[in-house]
């Protein structure tokens, strides 16, 4: 499992100071995140701080992951701090003006067992703080059952659920002034190259225009 990572890519730009910018990575489990960020980390330039996914962190970790209320409450509120603090440390670097989080925490109600207010109330915030928290949401879609990767050892989710969870994911992001949505794709490297062009969009222009976008040809033609 990845740690905070940053862009490889060089980059002739000034090192900050900057006020990190967020973009939430987003999706319901199969739909290529963590592909996605791997790839980024190649094509984007050593500006862009690439944030771990805090499920990963916390269950991996060990903290108990059972299907009863009172578990998936606390696995929540563990999941959101822990993506808070993570956040807050990249935001005190200065020379990282974009910040690419695996999972925003608004993606907690789509695992949450209650009400939105419940979720917001039980961490101490609101709706409009948390969605005000990124500049930008990249939404990958989960793929039809039929490509739906098992690899992950930590995904305990069927095709059926996954999906269940994508739509839920999007309803919690509705709203969003800049949300981006990049559809399943029968090449994955094409979905990937929408989902790398959106990204780098949230780049500062200096960034964006000398080394992100003419990057991404090091991926592939998009189809």
């Amino acid at each position: 499992m990845p740690g905070l990572t940053y862009g490889t890519h060089p980059c002739a730009c000034p090192d900050g100071p900057h006020r990190v910018r967020r973009v939430a990575l987003t999706g319901g489990p199969g739909a290529g995140k963590t592909a996605v960020l791997e790839m980024a980390g190649r094509v984007l330039c050593r500006h862009t701080a690439l944030l771990p996914e805090s499920a990963s962190i916390v269950f991996s970790g060990g903290f108990p992951r059972r299907a009863d209320d009172v578990a998936r409450r606390a696995a929540q509120r563990a999941i959101f701090y822990v993506q808070r603090q993570i956040e807050w440390l990249v935001d005190q670097d200065a020379r990282t003006p974009l910040a690419i989080c695996d999972r925003g925490t608004v993606d907690g109600l789509a695992y949450w067992p209650g009400e939105p207010a419940e979720f917001y109330r039980d961490v101490g915030t609101d709706r409009a703080s948390e969605l005000g928290r990124y500049v930008g949401v990249v939404h990958l879609r989960v793929p039809p059952p039929s490509a739906y990767n098992h690899q992950n050892p930590l995904r305990v989710e069927s095709p059926e659920e996954a999906r269940r969870i994508d739509d839920r994911i999007f309803a919690a992001w509705s709203g969003h002034p800049r949300r981006i949505v990049v559809e399943p794709r029968d090449d994955f490297l094409a979905k990937a190259h929408e989902a790398l062009v959106a990204l780098a969009s949230f780049l500062p222009e200096c960034c964006r225009g000398h080394v992100a976008v003419a990057s991404m040809s090091d991926l592939g033609p998009a189809t």
